[in-house]
């Protein structure tokens, strides 16, 4: 995150406090004075401040500070100038225990209070005391402040703190706030709270945030991260390999030779020679096959898809009358699923259609899969993000699903 931009703008605050000030140190306000031994410094260092001499500005609050015997009101006005010459000087710690000191006074005008205690909460952060930074910040939202680089900073202590659940809670606020606006939430928020969900193991809700950045601000490396951890959760079930390789591949995330040869096997098994050539084509336009030790390798499984390919085009067709008297749909879907694999998409995907609505199959989502991709392949995304939203098994189907309707939805 760029912490340092929102820490900038609180620290800017001790700042604003001293223009907010204005005080004639030795004369009477509201009945109070201020003795010259201590005015007179205090008066210097305001001087000094505005020359931007912080820790000439120190030196004199401390000459203020050795006078005995000081009343409520000095302790406040010298709390006050020595936040704002330490804040300067980069003695974060002074000038954090300085401005909440302030914020407790009773003295403290309560329109000036939340100043003071966001003041504190920036130098607190900035002394890495991040408990502290993140109380008072917190304070400073129950006091009625609003201000969205502080709500960003208290998050972020509360992370640095060790807080992931709290911090996951107030990013899931700002996160919701910013989706019922109809904003997309900062890609900074989401990768944080995916961070503090990975922090507390919290598996649904990392999954989820990823879910969101892939959503959001769909960069490769989003995508790889929300598919690795689909596939890394437990059960998952290896039927869905290929279903997995075909997400891969459309959006751009197969990463190496294995992959792609993996995937064209796949699809050989499985009696998609034609498809099996989408992955193959792929992994050589990407210069991942036909180079290095296993050329030798991935030729051969060029030339069997090539072999396989043209007596299924030869045979394409030979046994759809013996498909309307299968026990199931999944002759249906796979023949279907082959003619749009072909370039026939309107006959393939009636019959997928009519093999789906047939039944009996033991894993009716994964045709669902299918036949959402077929349309997909078919140039037809609202079809086949409606057949996607369709998927419901948790047992991995589902997670698919989901995605395949993200990534469509930004076609």
């Amino acid at each position: 995150m760029n912490t340092r931009r929102y820490i900038s703008r609180i620290i800017a605050v001790g700042w604003i406090v001293l223009g907010m000030l204005g005080l004639n140190l030795s004369l009477a306000q509201e009945g109070k004075t201020v003795r010259p031994e201590i005015g007179k410094p205090l008066q210097a260092a305001q001087e000094l401040l505005k020359q931007k001499k912080g820790k000439d500005a120190l030196a004199k609050v401390r000459e203020a500070e050795s006078i005995g015997e000081k009343t409520a009101h000095e302790v406040f006005l010298i709390d006050q100038v020595r936040g704002q010459a330490a804040a300067l000087a980069g003695e974060a710690a002074v000038a954090a225990r300085s401005f909440e000191a302030v914020a407790n006074s009773p003295a403290v005008a309560e329109k000036d209070k939340r100043q003071f205690l966001a003041a504190a909460a920036g130098q607190y952060y900035s002394a890495k005391d991040y408990t502290k930074s993140a109380d008072l910040a917190g304070r400073y939202f129950k006091e009625g402040g609003s201000d969205k680089a502080l709500r960003m900073l208290q998050i972020q202590a509360l992370y640095l703190a060790g807080n992931f659940a709290q911090a996951a809670r107030e990013l899931q606020a700002e996160i919701q706030a910013d989706e019922q606006a109809g904003k997309a939430p900062s890609e900074e928020r989401l990768q944080l709270l995916s961070s503090a969900y990975q922090k507390q193991q919290n598996n649904a809700g990392y999954a989820s945030t990823l879910e969101k950045l892939v959503a959001y601000h769909p960069k490769p490396d989003y995508w790889l991260a929300v598919i690795h951890g689909m596939i890394s959760r437990p059960g998952f079930p290896n039927r869905l390999s290929l279903d997995v390789s075909r997400l891969k591949l459309t959006t751009a995330t197969m990463r190496n030779a294995n992959e792609y040869v993996e995937a064209a096997q796949l699809c050989l098994q499985a009696g998609f020679p034609a498809e099996a050539k989408k992955f193959i084509d792929a992994g050589y336009a990407a210069n991942l096959l036909g180079t290095g030790a296993d050329a030798d390798r991935h030729k051969r499984l060029k030339d069997l898809m090539a072999k396989n390919l043209a007596e299924d085009t030869k045979t394409l067709g030979q046994d759809d009358a013996q498909l309307a008297s299968a026990k199931d749909g999944s002759a249906l879907i796979n023949a279907g699923f082959n003619y749009v694999l072909h370039g026939r998409a309107e006959k393939g995907l009636g019959m997928m259609e009519s093999g789906l609505n047939k039944g009996g199959m033991k894993h009716p989502d994964d045709a669902r899969l299918r036949l959402g991709y077929a349309y997909h392949l078919a140039g037809q995304p609202q079809k086949a993000i409606q057949v996607f939203k369709k998927v419901q098994d948790a047992e991995g189907t589902a997670a698919l699903g989901r995605l395949w309707v993200i990534r469509l939805g930004q076609s």
